[in-house]
């Protein structure tokens, strides 16, 4: 059964609609499934996975990044049924923006390096959960600036709307191992890491697990469809992402 298009597939549906030329993704004009942006050849949608989370993403992207097949917030989306995704302007701001973001079931948290930030609004924890009378607790929404670094600074400073929300501030122990974008430092990480970061900090390790494996997967067919290589389904990689899957479908079943 297809998936229903998500956000992102949504945001690149109309972006796509706006662009005054044709977008060339690099590798040159192979056919990609329109569904997980890899060559049909390698395609994995059927590897899709599904897991509940109580946390919520919203993706504010630069301009092309729901163009790039690169792109991981893509997979966040694929991975978290809560994920909004709106283009980034410097002069407008997508209205439904700032309706989800003023929407009282979330707790908004943009998620941008604290040292660039001022000290009052910068947090390296989620607040405490408190409820009004009568209401369920806040679910913590993560805003991401899906960009280049230097994008995402420009997004984070020409960005007011934002100005009042708390910082998240990640400090991960580890390196970043995503593959397909050159990065001059170990410390950048890609969207979809910071994603799984931020579920984990959010108290959601399975989903965490999830997001970060299906990344690896998704990197393994982009690089392998790249090459012309044919792909190794039984690798720890897939085996994994079969496992956590199915440790899902269990949880699911149970409740």
């Amino acid at each position: 059964m297809p998936h229903a298009p998500h956000a992102v597939f949504r945001l690149r549906t109309e972006r796509l609609a706006r662009a005054v030329k044709p977008f060339r993704a690099r590798g040159g004009p192979a056919e990609r499934c329109p569904s997980c942006r890899v060559m049909h050849s390698h395609c994995f949608c059927g590897l899709r996975p599904s897991v509940p989370t109580l946390a919520g993403m919203c993706l504010l992207m630069a301009d092309i990044e729901p163009l790039k097949p690169s792109n991981t917030g893509w997979l966040i989306a694929d991975v978290v049924a809560d994920t909004f995704a709106f283009s980034w302007a410097r002069t407008s701001v997508d209205p439904r923006l700032l309706t989800l973001l003023a929407d009282p079931q979330w707790q908004p948290y943009v998620v941008f390096p604290g040292e660039y930030v001022a000290p009052e609004r910068v947090l390296t924890a989620l607040l405490p959960e408190m409820a009004a009378a009568g209401q369920a607790p806040k679910r913590p929404l993560f805003v991401l600036l899906d960009a280049t670094w230097a994008e995402a600074g420009k997004m984070f400073r020409k960005s007011p709307y934002l100005n009042h929300l708390p910082v998240l501030s990640l400090h991960p122990e580890q390196i970043s191992n995503y593959r397909l974008r050159r990065s001059s430092r170990s410390d950048h990480f890609c969207t979809s890491e910071v994603g799984a970061l931020c579920l984990a900090l959010a108290g959601e390790p399975h989903a965490a697990d999830m997001l970060n494996t299906y990344l690896e997967v998704f990197t393994h067919h982009y690089l392998k469809a790249k090459n012309q290589q044919p792909l190794d389904l039984q690798d720890a990689a897939h085996q994994r992402l079969s496992s956590l899957s199915s440790l899902s479908g269990q949880r699911q079943s149970s409740h």
